[in-house]
């Protein structure tokens, strides 16, 4: 890349913008995975924005932004939509330089995200059920009193405040030579990217910057194949912080240029990857957070060196985290749960645990009944959930039932 085909913010811009964003923004911890590294076979670490101040990196741009507003523009209030982590880095930078906020969320919400975004002191205003309508609310709010609104990814400040993470990524790894990063509409790729290929182009070396997202939410592949912003209809998933049905324009064509590679992961990838970070790395990361290092888990990622990925926040519903965890369980091989039908005669029961126990896995929860659909009189019907060791030990339990003439059926 040359000076003459720099497509988005230069690299002086994000260099102004470190010592405006570090007023609120913490340099986050860069910790060595050596779980991962095993893996990829190239050193990994994990920038953990998780650890950041509101929880995600949100807090740079929209910090940035509003920092840019005129006294005029200040004195109108700003307005956001979000599900959760724009939303509190809005109310919290508004808070910080004495705006009036007001923020729309979906009815939904997750209570933490929800409580956090008024306890940083914004308005906070519930409509409808998906991001979408928040986002038309926020909208006519804005024609309607004059406030600002206050855009999640798609604009140059917002852009050039998440690309401060890219400049600390050198600071902290000043070797590295793949970074792996989270996209939903683009803010913190088209940021990062910038950075880094204009540092790496001044110190003529390279950099790989490869983009993560949700299969069920992944309107960038479409888009960078048809060559212009194309629109999906987003599926269920669990990675909610990422799920953006069309990319921004400028993060767009900024990530058109300057990304080498866009990925996709589903959604057992995801809730394997918040496992392994929970167990290996002791660290909370939400699912939309969690999805670079979903890549590297599933083979979606290569490298020649150095490799950062980026944990871009850690805003969990515990109630979430509980059903991800018991999913990351059973998709990484730990949790079993089987259906056997058994003659309805005593003893069998008995048999089946003594025959769980012989293959030393450990019973979580048991269902015995006789009246489901499409039993014979003479049948019971025993669904049982166990601990297992991962999936060569889940195949040992299953072939030890079956070796002692049951048919168990996976569930």
């Amino acid at each position: 890349m040359t000076e003459t085909t720099l497509i988005g913010p230069a690299l002086a811009e994000f260099e102004a913008a470190r010592s405006v964003v570090a007023r609120v923004a913490s340099i986050t911890p860069m910790e060595t995975s050596r779980y991962l590294t095993d893996l990829l076979g190239q050193p990994v670490h994990l920038k953990c924005e998780n650890l950041q101040r509101t929880g995600s990196y949100k807090i740079r741009g929209a910090y940035n932004r509003l920092s840019q507003l005129t006294e005029a523009e200040k004195a109108r209030g700003v307005v956001a939509a979000s599900a959760g982590n724009h939303a509190q880095g809005v109310a919290y930078a508004a808070r910080e330089l004495g705006i009036r906020a007001t923020i729309f969320m979906p009815v939904g919400v997750a209570l933490p995200k929800l409580q956090a975004t008024r306890d940083y002191g914004a308005d906070v205003v519930l409509r409808g059920h998906t991001v979408t309508e928040p986002l038309l609310a926020a909208a006519e709010f804005a024609a309607q009193t004059g406030a600002v609104l206050i855009p999640p990814f798609d604009h140059a400040d917002v852009i050039i405040g998440q690309g401060t993470l890219g400049l600390e990524i050198a600071d902290q790894v000043p070797d590295v030579q793949t970074v792996v990063v989270p996209i939903g509409g683009g803010g913190l790729i088209s940021g990062v990217a910038g950075a880094l290929k204009q540092l790496a182009e001044r110190e003529g070396r390279q950099i790989r910057i490869i983009g993560v997202q949700a299969e069920n939410a992944a309107a960038y592949p479409p888009s960078l194949a048809a060559g212009e912003v194309t629109a999906i209809t987003i599926q269920p998933t669990i990675a909610d912080g990422i799920a953006v049905a069309q990319p921004g324009l400028l993060n767009f064509e900024i990530i058109k240029h300057l990304v080498d590679e866009v990925v996709t992961v589903s959604e057992d990838d995801i809730a394997r990857a918040l496992l392994v970070l929970l167990e290996r790395g002791k660290l909370v990361v939400e699912p939309a957070g969690a999805v670079s290092v979903a890549a590297i888990l599933a083979g979606k990622v290569r490298s020649d060196g150095p490799t950062v990925a980026i944990l871009s926040g850690g805003n969990i519903d515990p109630l979430l985290m509980q059903r991800v965890i018991s999913h990351g369980l059973a998709a990484s091989g730990r949790y079993l749960t089987l259906r056997i039908m058994l003659p309805d005669r005593p003893g069998q029961l008995a048999r089946i645990s003594e025959l769980l126990a012989e293959a030393h896995a450990n019973v979580i929860e048991v269902l015995h009944t006789r009246h489901g659909v499409g039993l014979q009189i003479s049948e019971v019907e025993l669904d049982v959930s166990v601990e297992t060791r991962g999936p060569e030990h889940r195949q040992q339990v299953v072939d030890v039932l079956r070796a002692a003439g049951y048919d168990p059926q996976l569930r």
